[in-house]
């Protein structure tokens, strides 16, 4: 069983492209969690016009958070609390699935337990604006590559059950992709799937910032609206070390549990 969740807010925009796209590619008996942080546009009417069994709508009380990412990652949190897949997908509210994308990562996870995939930048109106994210972001595996520069985004992830026995709760003011990718690199094995699986896209209401590069590169008229990174030096140390300080307390956690379990054995 297949559970995508996805977080939503004002998403009325595009919403239904991405909801059509992941739809297409599920079986009856697997399940798109929606959790909705208070939206005050048509999101939730076009969710219930689906009328559909395989959508479970999920409302959460939106709190006051220190960065940016954070409302989206306690939202996010509460669609996978109720999520019931052994397959996990998570899912932005206005990218759009490439067909296949569920067959290539099962595919990918039958020898993985985390797999990352290629997507295409694309802008508002899905024109193609860079063909490949891992080759535009030379994205990588690696704990500390991906301390130094994020590749874990959760739109192109997919990851088996057992994982969120460890992930959950997110740590307060880390990113959830950037926290699901790292432990991931020492509690299972992780793959990189080449294929392009999703059309990422960049609008003038994107909650992440567009990589200051893709905008370099764009003509004026195509980059207006769009945001540029104005997170300033210390604001990128500062939760840098908040994701180290609660990933190294996860270490410790995860030690203790290990020699719990091996004394259990040993008894």
């Amino acid at each position: 069983m297949i559970s995508v969740c996805m977080a939503t807010y004002n998403g009325e925009k595009y919403i239904r492209p991405q909801i059509d796209s992941i739809l297409y590619q599920l079986s009856l008996n697997d399940e798109l969690i929606i959790s909705d942080d208070g939206s005050t546009d048509r999101t939730m009417n076009i969710l219930k016009e689906y009328n559909d069994p395989r959508i479970k709508i999920y409302t959460h009380h939106r709190e006051r958070q220190k960065f940016k990412y954070g409302y989206t990652t306690k939202n996010i949190e509460n669609a996978l609390i109720q999520a019931n897949g052994d397959i996990i997908f998570l899912s932005d509210q206005d990218d759009v699935w490439i067909d296949g994308k569920v067959k290539f990562f099962l595919k990918k996870l039958e020898k993985s337990d985390f797999v990352l995939s290629d997507c295409s930048i694309v802008d508002s109106c899905l024109n193609i604006l860079a063909l490949s994210k891992f080759q535009f972001e030379n994205v990588k595996m690696g704990f500390w590559r991906n301390i130094y520069k994020n590749g874990y985004m959760g739109s192109s992830m997919a990851f088996k059950r057992f994982i969120l026995n460890y992930a959950l709760p997110f740590p307060k003011n880390v990113p959830h992709d950037m926290w699901i990718g790292l432990i991931s690199t020492v509690i299972c094995k992780q793959s990189l799937l080449y294929e392009s699986t999703l059309l990422y896209r960049r609008h003038d209401l994107n909650v992440s910032f567009t990589n200051n590069r893709l905008l370099d590169k764009l003509k004026k008229t195509n980059a207006i609206g769009l945001k540029k990174n104005s997170n300033n030096f210390i604001f990128q140390i500062h939760y840098r070390l908040i994701v180290l300080k609660n990933f190294f307390v996860f270490l410790l956690k995860l030690a203790f549990i290990n020699k719990e379990f091996i004394k259990v054995l040993q008894e």
